[in-house]
């Protein structure tokens, strides 16, 4: 974009050089001919009235007495009445510039000068003027560099705006660019953003309502078939083992079906070393907690391979940080470990910790000790969820969350290698 930008800018910028400066040169080069001419026929005409008022007085020419009057580099020809010819000086070699004047009572003056000085004026006019145009071109694209900038950098924001919300990462952004057409198209990615945020956060709950209810009402019907089984006649009971075995398959497909949802929402899932991608999260956020005069510490193993999508894990991990800062106290450490077959992230504080009352339902959409929303916990639950993980809350005092996602292989995981510790506060 920003080369586009830079090269349309500098197309105008060298159309715009090319049709003023040429002309323009041009122009300067006949000016200083011009003169040069005007100069030479004025001379010629003095030096025809000195000789006029010579012929006045004597009826006859001496070039030599009006020689103080003439260019000391010009050549004076002299025609007289009778058609004589007359000289001052030698005649000019190579390129000369020539002005001819009347006498009285006939005849004509004729001034010749060489026009290497008009050249070498011509020359250098044409050069400053050359360079005027270098340099306004130069200031040209200077400025043309500027603009472009100023122009795709919040073009390439918006776009990368776009595309952490297409890949799951519905933060807002605050960033404007002091244009309005821009400026509104912030606005309606983050309102897009939110509405997107409650859409997956819906959905986790339906399907996480439409899961529980199936399975409560199949385990309940499959207990009432299982005692049917047990009936003392014996075509009761086999119909009702037939129908136990077509609610043991609803079951099974239920957990197919369930499965295969959960893998299409963490198709965008892919290898992620820790050691890398913590870090980015942890900057961003620690300025954040610096300007609050907390601290912002990290833990995380030199390499350990996750299975997640980026802007899913950065969001999920920025609304633990975001709690951490809006509603907990202390240092906030962040720390990832590996378990059981799975990577563990934890995020703790040492503030007073989540209320007894709100412990259990921490995660419910709109449940919030603080008059906030109640959105982020449950989005970023269900964002983890999407890619096959899961959070809860491990303690309540002090209010530690706890991430843990799938790994790609258990030998990919390089469990206890090190460890990536930052010093104490900066």
């Amino acid at each position: 974009m920003r080369k586009k930008i830079l090269q349309a800018i500098l197309l105008a910028v060298a159309v715009t050089g090319l049709a003023l400066g040429g002309p323009l040169v041009y122009t300067t080069v006949l000016l200083v001919e011009g003169n040069a001419r005007a100069q030479l026929q004025e001379n010629a005409a003095r030096v025809g009235d000195l000789l006029d008022e010579q012929y006045a007085k004597t009826q006859s020419f001496d070039l030599n007495a009006i020689a103080p009057a003439v260019a000391k580099d010009a050549y004076v020809k002299l025609t007289g009445p009778d058609g004589k010819i007359s000289t001052l000086r030698n005649q000019i070699e190579g390129g000369k510039i020539t002005a001819t004047s009347s006498i009285v009572p006939q005849g004509t003056v004729e001034l010749d000068i060489s026009d290497s000085s008009m050249r070498s004026t011509q020359l250098s006019e044409g050069g400053l003027v050359l360079l005027l145009l270098v340099l306004s071109v130069s200031i040209g694209t200077v400025v043309a560099t500027l603009t472009a900038r100023r122009l795709a950098e919040p073009l390439q924001h918006v776009a990368e705006r776009a595309t952490r919300l297409g890949s799951g990462d519905f933060r807002p952004d605050a960033r404007r660019h002091g244009v309005q057409e821009l400026d509104a198209l912030a606005e309606a990615l983050d309102t897009s953003a939110a509405a997107l945020a409650q859409l997956v956060t819906r959905e986790r709950e339906l399907v996480g309502d439409v899961s529980h209810q199936l399975r409560s009402r199949l385990t309940a019907l499959q207990l009432r078939l299982e005692a049917l089984a047990m009936h003392p006649e014996q075509e009761t009971a086999a119909e009702a083992g037939a129908a136990l075995e077509q609610a043991d398959r609803l079951a099974e497909v239920l957990d197919e079906l369930l499965a295969a949802a959960r893998a299409a929402r963490a198709l965008s899932a892919e290898p992620l070393d820790l050691a890398t991608e913590l870090p980015t999260v942890v900057e961003e956020w620690r300025q954040r907690l610096r300007a609050d005069g907390r601290v912002l510490r990290m833990k995380v193993p030199d390499s350990l391979i996750v299975r997640a999508t980026p802007a899913r894990l950065r969001e999920a991990i920025g609304v633990l940080l975001d709690n951490a800062l809006q509603h907990g106290g202390g240092t906030v450490t962040l720390t990832a470990r590996t378990g059981e077959g799975t990577a563990v992230i934890e995020v703790t504080d040492n503030g007073s910790g989540v209320p007894d009352e709100l412990a259990s339902h921490i995660f419910e959409r709109g449940v919030s000790g603080h008059g906030s929303t109640g959105v982020g916990l449950a989005l970023a639950r269900a964002l983890v969820d999407a890619d096959g993980g899961r959070m809860q809350l491990a303690t309540a005092r002090p209010a530690t969350f706890v991430i843990f996602l799938p790994v790609p292989k258990p030998d990919d995981v390089l469990a206890g290698v090190g460890w990536r510790a930052e010093p104490g506060p900066r």
